[in-house]
Order: structure tokens, then C-alpha cells, then sequence
């Protein structure tokens, strides 16, 4: 079956502990897993921004919602038990427990109703109903994302030949490689050397060297002869690492080829070289940054 809403978990959540017991979450996290028949897949689902678990997110998001409501409480560090509103709350026998559910309890309207910042910004703690607030939250970064790597993408392709090798070397300096940019921009300096586009250190030491191919195509797909011809080129040179970067994509035989080389050869295709230029912040500005926090138990423990 499918991970279930964090809504869905609430009723089980309150049966499983209702011996009225000390239970810990992360033992209520594999019961509930078993309880629910999820798959090991489904188990090690992570959130878009790989995070938390789907399923430990949503568990935890029920706990958050039945404690407000004053069914559940916190005995100590990731522990809880039913309380006697939840004993009743289950002899009703309800079909269901959910937010509609909870809000005969008036701490759980409390907890709903929206609140003021004090700069002029009401903030409310209502949630949607199937999503918790860290998958609304991690969705919508991943779609900011997708879309501003498309825009990106579509830019650079835009962009001269001559632009295009100096982004190169500001993303490869940003990533670590070629010591500075005075150093990797000359040496990455176009070769036309038997299909070998530049040269950059691995490191700032200069130890040793990763040799480049970079493709700035619309939409024609780099094929596998072309990067054979690319590692042809490392055999010329004796050179044993290379990096074939592209705005466009590569052929489907065309991956499956590089694993099977001796030769360390990394494809750096156009939507990867759209998120690394945004992760290493070549040619974005941060718009908007929002930290959430947590609650630092360790500080309450001392």
C-alpha cells in the first residue's frame, strides 16, 4: 500500500498505545510501519529534501497533533503515553480520528488558530490535510528548484562559447578544483588537442589532472562516439580521469558505457551542470533564505 497521511496514522497510533504505557517514538515508528504493511521502500522514503523519512515525518507530525489535543503526553525525551481524554476518546469508537475530529478540544483550537508575528504577518498553525508542513515545504523548494534550473539551463545555452568556458572554470575553482581562477583559467584555456577541450588540477596542489570536454548543444544529444573519441583522447594523453560536461543530455548506451572503462570518466549533463551552478551559486543570488528550527533537547537535559 501507500504511505499513509499523517491523519490516517492518528487512530492506529492512539490503539497501539492505549495499555497506557510509556511508548518511544521510534519503536511506534516500526510498529506503525508493520501495522500499515508498508514495503522496505516505502520505509526509507525520504522527504524531497532528503532529510527525514516520509513515513517518521508523518508519524511524527500525528504525535505533534494528538498531543495538542491533549490525548497524548510527553512523559520524557521521545517518549509519550495515552492519556485518559484519549482512553475516552477511544470508547467512542470512532472511524476515524482526525483534525476535524480534534477540534472539539478546545487546547487543539488553540492550537489552530492564527497567531500574530508582530510584524504585521498572521501565521496560521493549520496544516493541509494530507501533507505535513516539512513535505509542503520541501515540494515547494524542489519545484523552485526544478524551475529555476530549467531558466538557468535555457540561459547558458544562450551564452557565447568563449562564456560558456569560463563557466566552467568558475563552477570546477568553486568546486574544489584547479587551485584558483588565475591558475584554471589558463589552464583550462581551449586545447582543440585531439578532443580534449582543457586540462584543470584535481587539486591545489596539482597532483594530478582531470582533463575536460565540454559540449555547449541545444538539444542534439551527445552519443556514445563522442565520448569514446573523448576517452581515445585520455589514452593519447596517458591520462586516466575526464570530465565530459554538456548543456544538452547524453544517449541512453551512453552511461552504461563509462561504467565499463578503466578510465574514470564523469558526464555532467545539462540539468546536473543547471543544479550545480545553483548549489555552488554560479550565476544565482540568494532570494529568500528560511531557517527552521527545532526544539535543542539537550539544552532542557542539562
Amino acid at each position: 500500500m501507500s504511505i499513509p497521511d499523517f491523519q490516517a496514522i492518528m487512530l492506529p497510533l492512539l490503539q497501539l498505545i492505549q495499555d497506557g504505557r510509556e511508548h518511544r517514538l521510534r519503536d511506534t515508528v516500526d510498529t506503525l510501519a508493520n501495522v500499515f504493511g508498508l514495503t522496505e521502500e516505502e520505509r526509507l522514503q525520504l522527504l524531497p529534501s532528503q532529510t527525514q523519512r516520509v513515513f517518521d515525518n508523518r508519524v511524527g507530525w500525528s504525535k505533534t497533533h494528538l498531543l495538542k489535543a491533549g490525548v497524548l503526553e510527553s512523559t520524557r525525551r521521545s517518549y509519550f503515553k495515552i492519556t485518559e481524554r484519549g482512553n475516552d476518546l477511544l470508547r467512542t469508537a470512532p472511524q476515524q480520528v482526525n483534525m476535524n475530529l480534534l477540534k472539539q478540544f478546545p487546547e487543539y483550537m488553540e492550537f489552530l488558530k492564527p497567531s500574530n508575528t508582530g510584524n504585521g504577518t498572521e501565521i496560521t498553525a493549520a496544516i493541509p490535510q494530507v501533507n505535513t508542513p516539512q513535505e509542503v515545504m520541501s515540494g515547494a523548494y524542489e519545484e523552485i528548484r526544478r524551475t529555476t534550473a530549467l531558466e538557468l539551463l535555457t540561459k547558458v545555452k544562450q551564452c557565447p562559447p568563449a562564456f560558456f568556458e569560463k563557466l566552467v572554470v568558475d563552477l570546477l575553482v568553486k568546486m574544489g578544483y584547479g587551485g584558483s581562477l588565475k591558475d584554471a583559467g589558463n589552464a583550462t584555456r581551449l586545447t582543440n588537442d585531439g578532443g580534449i577541450d582543457g586540462i584543470i588540477k584535481e587539486d591545489k596542489l596539482g597532483l594530478d589532472v582531470i582533463y575536460i570536454q565540454a559540449k555547449r548543444w541545444d538539444n542534439q544529444p551527445v552519443g556514445r562516439p563522442d565520448v569514446q573519441s573523448f576517452v581515445g583522447a585520455l589514452d593519447g594523453q596517458k591520462a586516466s580521469k575526464g570530465v565530459f560536461i554538456t548543456t544538452s543530455r547524453f544517449g541512453d548506451n551512453v552511461k552504461e558505457y563509462v561504467k565499463n572503462i578503466s578510465k574514470k570518466v564523469v558526464l555532467i549533463d545539462g540539468e546536473q551542470l543547471a543544479y550545480y551552478m545553483m548549489d555552488y551559486e554560479i550565476g544565482v543570488a540568494v532570494e529568500y533564505s528560511y531557517i527552521v528550527k527545532k526544539i535543542d533537547h539537550d539544552y532542557f537535559d542539562e
